[in-house]
């Protein structure tokens, strides 16, 4: 297998973490997708809080010993255009529950929450060991009057990304790094900048099981400061995580990959603690 395939396989592994992180999709890469290459990856998400920080990023509690958990299940999928295209695309459902001391004790929402689809454009290569590409997602609400699942405005967003492969020792490595801008359109609609960057490792040398780090946040300005338990409706915040990951490659067209984060810093958002499972199925059209 050659090192393009074999990281190729590593960085989509690592990419289903990020549509887990915050009810948000980072999947991000400078790694080109092979034309008629379809990558058809399902997750599922946990989201715990039960602090926060508040808008000076002072930690305090959440009021009447208050607690937010979220499930989230994700359906991501990538398809290769050409070796210059990809097309990408995922559709989130989200199951809210926030409980309390005093009445209402437990509050609960659900639903489909905002679908986001791009196109990405491989820039170019440096000996191909490294990879830049630039990608415009749309984003669209899949929901109608319900605040609890997101904004409810449409929005887009243009990021750039840059990854590559390299050695350890005896061991393979590979980065990826991703910043993008997105803009919602509507009353107080947020402008955000979302970034993260992965380091991972092979452990064996045939690249069956991979360990890998990530550093992801968001900064997010908009004239509504208000505050909610619930992160994805938070217009005016910033947070930095941490997290780690392990996947294992069963065959060269499937894996499974779990994560798990948590929350360094931030400013007007919850205190969050995360887990994620992925699985990623490859499929060849050409």
């Amino acid at each position: 297998m050659s090192l393009l395939k074999t990281f190729t396989r590593l960085l989509l592994s690592t990419l289903i973490f990020f549509t887990t992180t915050y009810s948000v999709s980072y999947a991000d890469g400078g790694f080109p997708v092979r034309p008629g290459r379809l990558l058809i990856a399902p997750s599922v998400s946990y989201f715990f809080a039960n602090s926060q920080w508040d808008s000076t990023g002072a930690k305090k509690n959440f009021a009447n010993n208050g607690r937010f958990s979220s499930v989230g299940v994700t359906l991501y999928a990538e398809y290769g255009i050409s070796r210059r295209f990809a097309a990408v695309a995922s559709v989130p459902y989200v199951y809210n529950m926030y409980t309390q001391n005093t009445a209402p004790t437990s509050t609960n929402s659900s639903g489909l929450a905002d679908m986001e689809t791009g196109l990405r454009y491989y820039l170019a290569n440096i000996d191909f060991i490294y990879y830049f590409s630039i990608q415009g997602t749309a984003i669209t609400p899949l929901y109608s009057n319900n605040a609890s699942l997101g904004y409810g405005q449409e929005g887009a967003e243009l990021k750039l990304a840059f990854s590559g492969t390299g050695k350890l020792g005896s061991l393979s490595t590979y980065f990826n790094a991703a910043d993008g801008v997105r803009q919602y359109f509507g009353t107080n609609g947020p402008i955000q900048n979302r970034y993260n960057a992965t380091f991972g490792l092979s452990l064996d040398s045939d690249y069956e099981n991979q360990v890998s780090a990530t550093v992801s946040g968001i900064y997010s300005q908009s004239n509504d400061k208000r505050f909610s338990v619930i992160p994805e409706t938070n217009k005016d915040f910033s947070f930095l995580q941490a997290s780690i990951g392990f996947g294992h490659s069963f065959t060269r067209e499937t894996s499974l990959f779990l994560s798990g984060g948590r929350f360094l810093t931030g400013r007007n958002t919850g205190i969050g603690t995360s887990v994620s499972l992925a699985f990623i199925y490859r499929l060849d059209y050409r």
